[in-house]
């Protein structure tokens, strides 16, 4: 098996070459960065000045703007200059979909350049002159590749796959090792939080087999906003992280830029220090799975494990409570058959020692179902979201556990917000489906309407659809590809216009936004998939 990381027991942070933005270092022996996008429109210098500047004031150190066109791209200087008037160095970064052109002008305005392989639309040596005009300025590349929006040359070769987004990502870190073009980062996100996590694990590996350090931009797209967005980004970062890899974050809410700042704070924090933790029993890594979900096989016990879906603590019968056996991983051939284990841990780093845990039981052939329970002690429902995500989501996404078990000892957290978030983990990690999942865009500036309020409304509207899943996108860039495996599509098709999709198709287009909602709602009655809140 190709390696993603050196050990699966002993925590490091992957190894990488520094690369400069502007006055800040990202990878080497930086700490991870922290990063957001403005969703202004970037032709309003004093709209994205302020919001750039809020995002900074909350901890952001590196801000995206978009450039979609020249003009866009020229003025990303006025906003750096206006900035820098104002005692703001933050590195800016333009956002390039589609032109060659608004990317040249864009590096010669600000610190970094990011382009999607899969929409770069070159005709000749475009991409050649990039790099030369990064190097001539010290500007860096980001090659940002995205699960929705793979070429058609990709697609035509892998279709819709982890390893194509991989091969997309690759062709263009071959070409920037083929020009002696070091100062680049590379990310390969998707709305599909297990698809994402397969695909950096296998980046990874394809890069050390070639010898590649570039550091990793990690984020997890149109993860929605309040807990959903939350555990959503943190499932899929913190699975990450977990193992050492990622070099700065940005967590895509559909909520203001400068919201996204704290959840990245926490998420970078947490797992800090981690080089520190007790040791570890080796594991046999031929029996872990990184690159495809296998669900641990365990025989139902007590109405857990099986193939039925993980439950949720509050879900397990007192009868059932009390048969539960405790464990840890030192504690595996003590475990009695016929019995469902309560897997506990204090190590530092506890999703390393419990993955270890599970790795033994298949080794040993051990068929309990195990219930993960993790224990914390927060006073803020937000942290909460956050690190039981990142401690749970990672092994869930690896089909480890048949339940999962959140304790928050000093009572601050409500008992109903603690199951949210259980089942919030569960369906993050897709496994378990409990309600309506939204594919949401954070929006920026090629935004063509309120996706805040807009993602609030259709979520009162339909959250009750169980198993549902709805794309609400801001524009037609990424749009269509990021929602791909969606039910139903809202997305922005020009100023308050929005054309509704079932699947990839397209249903009906350029429909006034203050009918939209109900169009939405019609199209999925007519489709079949509507039911009527009482009766679900």
């Amino acid at each position: 098996m190709d390696k993603f990381c050196d050990s699966l027991t002993r925590f490091s942070r992957r190894p990488t070459d520094e690369v400069r933005i502007g006055t800040v270092g990202v990878g080497g022996d930086n700490p991870i960065r922290l990063q957001s996008m403005t969703n202004t429109d970037t032709n309003d210098t004093e709209a994205s000045v302020a919001q750039v500047e809020r995002i900074a004031a909350a901890g952001g150190e590196i801000v995206r703007l978009t450039a979609q066109g020249r003009r866009e791209a020229a003025n990303l200087g006025r906003i750096r200059a206006l900035l820098d008037n104002r005692g703001c160095r933050v590195p800016l970064v333009a956002d390039i979909h589609f032109l060659p052109a608004a990317a040249l002008v864009a590096a010669e305005q600000v610190e970094k350049v990011r382009i999607n392989p899969g929409n770069w639309n070159e005709r000749g040596g475009e991409f050649d002159e990039l790099l030369s005009t990064c190097r001539r300025r010290g500007v860096a590349l980001r090659i940002g590749v995205n699960h929705g929006s793979l070429s058609p040359s990709i697609m035509e070769r892998y279709g819709d796959t982890v390893e194509g987004m991989v091969a997309s990502a690759m062709e263009y870190l071959r070409r920037c090792r083929e020009a002696s073009f070091g100062q680049v980062v590379v990310s390969i996100k998707s709305s599909n939080v297990r698809v994402m996590v397969q695909a950096y694990r296998m980046l990874v590996a394809a890069m050390r087999r070639e010898g590649m350090r570039y550091p990793l931009h990690l984020g997890v797209t149109e993860a929605g906003d309040d807990r959903e967005g939350r555990v959503k980004s943190a499932v899929g970062i913190g699975a990450l992280l977990c193992d050492g890899i990622g070099d700065t974050i940005r967590v895509s809410l559909t909520e203001a830029p400068e919201r996204e700042i704290p959840v990245a704070r926490t998420l970078a924090g947490y797992f800090a220090g981690r080089e520190n933790h007790a040791p570890i029993p080796d594991v046999d890594e031929s029996l872990y799975s990184p690159y495809e979900y296998r669900r641990r096989m365990s025989a139902e016990t007590d109405g857990i494990g099986g193939n039925l879906p993980p439950v949720i603590a509050s879900e397990i019968p007192g009868v059932v409570r009390s048969r539960l056996f405790e464990a840890r991983v030192a504690d595996i051939d003590s475990i009695p058959d016929g019995r469902v284990v309560l897997l506990s841990t204090d190590n530092l780093n506890g999703v390393a020692e419990q993955r270890a845990f599970f790795l033994k039981m298949i080794e040993k052939g051990k068929t309990n179902p195990v219930v993960i329970r993790r224990t914390y002690d927060e006073h803020d429902a937000e942290a909460l979201q956050v690190k039981a995500a990142a401690d749970l989501g990672p092994l869930l996404l690896d089909g480890f556990g048949d339940g999962i078990w959140i304790e928050n000892r000093n009572g601050a957290v409500a008992q109903d917000e603690i199951d949210a978030t259980s089942l919030a983990i569960l369906q993050a990690a897709r496994v378990r489906v409990s309600k309506a999942e939204y594919i949401a865009c954070p929006s920026c500036g090629r935004t063509l309407y309120d996706i805040e309020r807009t993602l609030s409304a259709i979520k009162a509207r339909t959250s009750h659809l169980r198993g549902i899943r709805i794309g609400v996108m801001g524009c037609i860039v990424n749009g269509p590809g990021e929602m791909a495996d969606a039910d139903y599509g809202y997305v922005g098709s020009g100023p308050g216009r929005i054309t509704l999709y079932k699947g990839r198709e397209i249903m009906e287009r350029n429909i006034p936004q203050e009918r939209a909602l109900d169009a939405l709602v019609e199209l999925i009655r007519r489709c079949g998939d509507w039911r009527e809140p009482d009766t679900v």
